[in-house]
């Protein structure tokens, strides 16, 4: 095989989620994800020093955790953390109980049995918080602060300190004393993260690169009309005039902060999402970097399809995308590398379904793999495969923030005489790009377009808020009768009010149990502008941009089902059943496909467990003829998967497995049509009246997981007793 240097490339990002005129800070993710994953991501690399790498930290994520270092900051979870039980008013009480259980419940919370305990008296998407809190005395809810807090320590640390792993292991019962503690080395560890990361650049084993300011999509900055190259019927905002000063100034600041920092400027950058355009090239050169990077997808559409995958996943020309590349603008000249599409998201969507062995073969084969096939390149460089991907999202999805996957791939990697890990600077010093692009091709790492951010009526609504905000700005900026200190504060609510992350939530097909925050925010900060103009913020400012959202749950169902297995949509046999409407949930990654599933119904009959599934815009016998099969994965009780071979059949293949093992004669039905109809003997899953069932539903493509339903945690549900009709029709 051709020698492969591997560049991994970690992205940590958080958006601004402060009110800098009033100082509220709602949400906790910078302080959460500081302990576990910015520290823990680290710290791996720490314990590793011949495994070199990447790491992209956003100056809007660095303010902030400077913030918090120097005391400056307390985000309303940590507040209602510190509070002692007897003393949290009524809304905090209500807060505690509605958002201290914001982990992936699978690997964060289950696995410790106090914290599930009180996850399960907490009955989400049950019972209404008034009702649940009765449940909880003052012990349950100092644990809940405790459990909280404590989930989201990374695993190294654990390791390291012996008195937190004592505090872990006591499980319960920990005193008010205790849990300041606990905070207080939440905090600690917070502190250590950035000097962590200037320790890791100054010896050589990590390259830090930035990002612009606030995280701003710079092409929509420059030209709102770049859109339509990808996605020409897109409708665009109202208002289209160019930010292009402002995309030049949020990257000027960026690397003027980061020198600030960690002592020397950033030579590489990452473009907010990977989105890129060539009439930013200049500005960003002229800011003294070096390179950027973005995903393959651009790299296809820049070549016209040259450098592309088929059908099947397959690279055409590999060796292409697999080196740097030249891109060229107004006189000055960048460095581009493209990430492996593929193989990022491996680590970022289906490593985690994976023991950690298992993944770490897998992947390394396919760098072998990568050397084969690039081994007839005409230089003598080794052949770039570039793994980008965000470095806090996918390890809640993991078994132990997926420490055991990434200490053994490191490992790994460092010990194959083929594969070299790299800093992305290390290789374009050695092996400069030599081919060059005509034409950088406008797009983000979704989907080669700016779709999530642009196009649909609540995210040019915001965009058009944008602009009518500047505009009063620029004006009030030329009259020159607003202190200049006032009027760069407002500049500075602007450019955070132009962050991706404001435009992400705005987007129909995300969901999140803070929506409404991500939108109070966002308004709040073009608000502040007026107010800091000494204007009256105008009332458009006082609409949710999200008008007529309402966050979807699932309903249990209210009665018992009458349903014939045979596919087909038959109203009055679903009318009683549970309902889960599927949702991409929270975190900044998302799938290239879109959803295969609209809804998912569930219910009872007096033997068997009934489940249907619809497609997305179609039947199943349609919409799903590309797949290979369908899981219905159950994690209580444990260890039983019902698998569907061919799933847009009409009469698919239907198994039954327990730990692996096929159950015979388990009686389980499956037919296909407009939708999918499942039904399972309950004497199957060994479970009767009053039994937990725990499930999710998994799509695969030629063994290649697709999609998660849901694809947070599982849809939970209780077998109904005998009395089950007549305690519902006195209800």
């Amino acid at each position: 095989m051709h020698e492969v240097s591997v560049a991994f490339f970690w992205h940590h990002h958080q958006p601004y989620y402060t009110d800098d005129l009033t100082g509220e800070t709602p949400l906790p993710w910078v302080r959460l994800h500081g302990v576990k994953d910015y520290w823990g991501m680290a710290k791996l690399l720490e314990e590793t020093p011949e495994f070199h790498a990447t790491i992209n930290l956003v100056p809007s994520l660095l303010v902030q955790l400077e913030a918090y270092a120097e005391g400056r900051r307390v985000d309303d979870y940590l507040r209602i953390s510190r509070i002692p039980p007897d003393s949290l008013s009524e809304e905090d009480l209500h807060y505690l109980l509605d958002n201290f259980f914001m982990a992936n419940p699978d690997q964060m919370i289950r696995p410790y049995p106090r914290y599930e305990e009180l996850y399960r008296k907490r009955g989400l998407g049950v019972d209404p918080v008034e009702r649940a809190r009765k449940r909880f005395s003052k012990r349950d809810l100092l644990d809940l602060q405790c459990w909280a807090n404590l989930v989201w320590f990374h695993p190294i640390a654990f390791e390291l300190d012996r008195d937190l792993a004592e505090f872990r292991a006591k499980g319960r019962g920990w005193t008010e004393q205790e849990k300041q503690w606990l905070l207080d080395k939440q905090l600690e560890i917070l502190r250590e993260v950035i000097p962590l990361h200037r320790r890791l650049l100054e010896r050589g084993q990590v390259e830090l690169t930035t990002s612009p300011f606030y995280h701003p999509i710079l092409p929509l900055l420059w030209d709102k009309r770049l859109a339509r190259q990808a996605m020409p019927e897109a409708p665009l905002p109202e208002l289209l005039e160019s930010y292009a000063e402002d995309a030049v100034e949020q990257i000027r600041r960026a690397v003027g902060y980061h020198e600030k920092l960690f002592g020397q400027k950033p030579r590489g950058f990452w473009p907010s999402e990977g989105s890129v355009c060539q009439a930013m090239i200049p500005a960003v050169a002229d800011a003294g970097l070096q390179w950027m990077a973005t995903d393959e997808e651009i790299l296809c559409c820049s070549t016209d399809g040259w450098v592309c995958r088929d059908m099947n996943g397959y690279l055409q020309h590999p060796e292409m995308l697999y080196r740097p590349w030249r891109v060229e603008e107004a006189g000055r000249s960048l460095q581009v590398i493209f990430r492996d599409h593929a193989m990022s998201d491996l680590i970022g969507f289906q490593y985690q379904h994976y023991g950690a062995e298992q993944a770490i073969q897998d992947f390394v084969g396919k760098l072998e793999a990568i050397g084969r096939a690039t081994h007839r390149l005409a230089d003598k460089r080794p052949t770039l495969v570039s793994i980008i991907l965000d470095g806090e999202n996918c390890w809640e999805y993991y078994p132990r923030s997926g420490v055991d996957f990434l200490r053994g791939l490191y490992r790994r990697i460092v010990q194959h005489p083929k594969i070299t890990p790299m800093r992305v600077c290390d290789y374009l010093a050695k092996y400069p790009a030599t081919d060059r692009l005509g034409h950088l091709f406008p797009g983000s790492w979704i989907q080669h377009n700016f779709s999530i951010w642009i196009g649909h009526p609540d995210c040019n609504r915001a965009w058009d808020l944008v602009s009518r905000t500047r505009r009063q700005l620029v004006k009030a900026t030329a009259a020159q009768k607003v202190p200049e200190g006032k009027l760069r504060q407002a500049w500075e609510e602007l450019y955070i009010a132009e962050g991706s992350d404001w435009f992400w939530w705005f987007d129909p097909r995300h969901r999140t149990a803070h929506d409404m925050v991500f939108d109070r925010l966002f308004r709040k900060h073009l608000q502040n502008v007026y107010t800091l103009l000494g204007e009256t913020p105008p009332l458009e400012l006082a609409r949710p941009i999200r008008r007529g959202f309402r966050l979807g749950a699932t309903t249990e169902p209210t009665g018992l089902l009458n349903v014939r297995i045979d596919g087909r949509r038959t109203y009055f046999e679903w009318i009683n059943a549970g309902h889960y409407q599927h949702q991409t949930g929270r975190g900044s990654m998302q799938r290239a496909q879109e959803s295969r599933v609209t809804d998912l119904y569930f219910g009872f009959d007096t033997e068997r467990f009934l489940v249907r599934v619809d497609a997305l815009d179609g039947p199943v016998r349609e919409r799903w003829a590309d797949l290979s099969s369908l899981r219905l994965v159950f994690l209580e009780p444990a260890q039983f998967v019902l698998t569907v071979m061919g799933p847009a059949r009409r009469h698919p293949l239907a198994q039954l497995f327990h730990a692996g093992v096929l159950v015979v004669e388990s009686g389980v039905e499956a037919a296909a049509d407009w939708i999918m109809e499942l039904a399972l003997p309950l004497r199957s899953l060994g479970v009767g009246h009053g039994a937990a069932l725990h499930f999710c539903l998994e799509l695969y493509q030629a063994e290649k997981l697709l999609e998660r339903v849901p694809q947070e945690g599982a849809i939970e549900t209780t077998v109904p007793p005998p009395e089950y009709e007549l305690i519902m029709w006195q209800a």
